[in-house]
């Protein structure tokens, strides 16, 4: 495993992390998640990202991952960076939902429950809520830290020219911003207009979720959509709405360039974010031990030609 310094700080994190949006509630195989979790640690993934809204029913992601620390890493405690978030709707009425002190503070006071933990490595914001007072926000993250509930914090998502105005407050308040996540992926690229060059200006780490675009990026949807996958479910973020004829041969041209490179199209997804020197850290998903040993993979090829870069930008332009 590859270890990055994020932004301007002593803290390195490694260039693959763990997200436990799906797959590690309640609803789902407890060893299963143990297995993942464990795997991907003695393996060198010590950032496992969580939120307070994550995990059906809400909240059971942070309980499982608590169980499975008390239970299994707990002496390797000092050894791991947890990071949780909020600001989603998490429970119904006035105060479970947005940016206010209220919210932020009952949030993290929640997950700390949840997990078992004393203080969070990295505590976000999820979103920006333009229905409160950036200030607001802002002020509260800087008191978790300086009450020891958060060593650092971060900012998820926020347009940049809020996150530039946040990046400064916080930084005019001796608690500068750790990091900044956002969606990026070969068919998300958006962060590399404004996001990228403003938090290296700032100097603050960036840190990568939805590499693989929800499983586009995979062999998952080269033939069709499969009956278990995440387009076929009813409820899902990905929609078989999304999964055109176009994207299909986009997809497929992609393929034959990773098996050239001796990699899986979810390997070279991965290899292609990890050499942007401006990416601190990705967040990957995983359901199986399998799936974390293959995104693995990516990490012993992560160089491209100048001849490859020009050939996925030539698929990508047609997407």
């Amino acid at each position: 495993m590859e270890y990055k310094i994020c932004g301007n700080t002593g803290l390195k994190l490694p260039v693959l992390s763990l997200g436990l949006w799906h797959n590690f509630g309640e609803t789902d195989d407890f060893e299963n998640s143990r297995q993942m979790i464990c795997y991907a640690f003695d393996r060198g993934v010590t950032y496992f990202d969580l939120a307070n809204n994550y995990g059906t029913p809400q909240g059971s992601a942070e309980e499982t991952f608590g169980l499975i620390l008390k239970r299994e890493l707990l002496a390797h405690r000092d050894e791991m960076i947890i990071s949780s978030k909020a600001g989603h709707m998490m429970w119904e009425g006035p105060y479970g939902d947005g940016g206010s002190r209220k919210y932020l503070m009952a949030s993290i006071n929640q997950s700390l429950k949840r997990t078992g933990l004393d203080y969070f490595d990295i505590f976000y914001s999820h979103r920006y809520d333009p229905e409160t007072p950036l200030e607001e926000t802002i002020m509260a993250l800087i008191d978790i830290v300086k009450q020891g509930k958060a060593l650092y914090v971060g900012i998820s998502k926020y347009p940049p020219e809020v996150a530039l105005k946040a990046l400064v407050m916080l930084r005019e308040n001796k608690v500068p911003c750790l990091a900044y996540q956002g969606r990026y992926s070969m068919l998300s690229r958006e962060v590399e207009s404004h996001i990228l060059p403003l938090l290296q200006q700032e100097g603050c780490g960036f840190i990568g979720f939805s590499p693989l675009a929800q499983g586009l990026l995979s062999d998952r949807y080269l033939t069709g959509i499969p009956l278990d996958s995440r387009a076929a479910k009813v409820n899902g973020y990905l929609k078989k709405e999304q999964i055109t004829e176009d994207l299909t041969l986009v997809l497929k041209k992609m393929n034959l360039l990773a098996q050239e490179r001796g990699q899986t199209l979810a390997q070279m997804a991965l290899s292609w974010i990890l050499k942007n020197n401006l990416v601190t850290s990705t967040i990957i998903g995983a359901s199986s031990v399998d799936q974390i040993q293959n995104n693995l993979q990516a990490l012993k090829n992560i160089e491209f030609s100048s001849e490859e870069l020009s050939i996925i930008q030539s698929i990508l332009s047609d997407e």
